[in-house]
């Protein structure tokens, strides 16, 4: 099972250089199901659970549909880079908390204010824009003095 440890993370050091650099950096829904399933599929030729070089190329299929997809998003316009990366949400607007927003995406005020903390804001009033990302994270754009 080492042996096999160790050919799995050298084939998947291989396999990640085939996709790009934001497989796993950007952390979007699109690229953490991509990263939970290729562990899991991964584990299986480590395991023996599975075939060990169907499974490679398994991981391989998995990293290749990544990509594709990734390309589609950027070059079509449309349903299919919304659905595959999702959209920002805006949750202030001219220093006003849109409570709507917060409850349908499950925020609370307190998530907020840490958010307007981590980018030098100690009042939502002193915001003109702040966005839940893509990724998950609050971006917030001060007002400008």
């Amino acid at each position: 099972m080492s042996i096999r440890a160790v050919l799995v993370f050298i084939a998947a050091l291989l396999i990640i250089q085939v996709g790009n650099k934001r497989i796993f950096g950007k952390h979007t829904a699109f690229d953490i199901v991509l990263g939970i399933i290729y562990g899991s599929i991964l584990s299986r030729a480590i395991t023996g659970n599975s075939p060990f070089w169907p499974t490679l190329a398994a991981a391989l299929t998995l990293v290749l549909l990544h990509r594709f997809f990734a390309f589609m998003a950027y070059n079509t316009s449309g349903f299919f880079g919304p659905f595959i990366k999702g959209d920002p949400v805006c949750l202030i607007k001219d220093g006003k908390i849109q409570e709507d927003e917060l409850k349908k995406h499950s925020l609370t005020e307190k998530d907020l204010n840490e958010a307007l903390r981590s980018g030098g804001v100690t009042d939502a009033k002193d915001v003109a824009y702040g966005f839940l990302e893509r990724s998950g994270d609050i971006s917030i754009v001060k007002k400008d003095s």
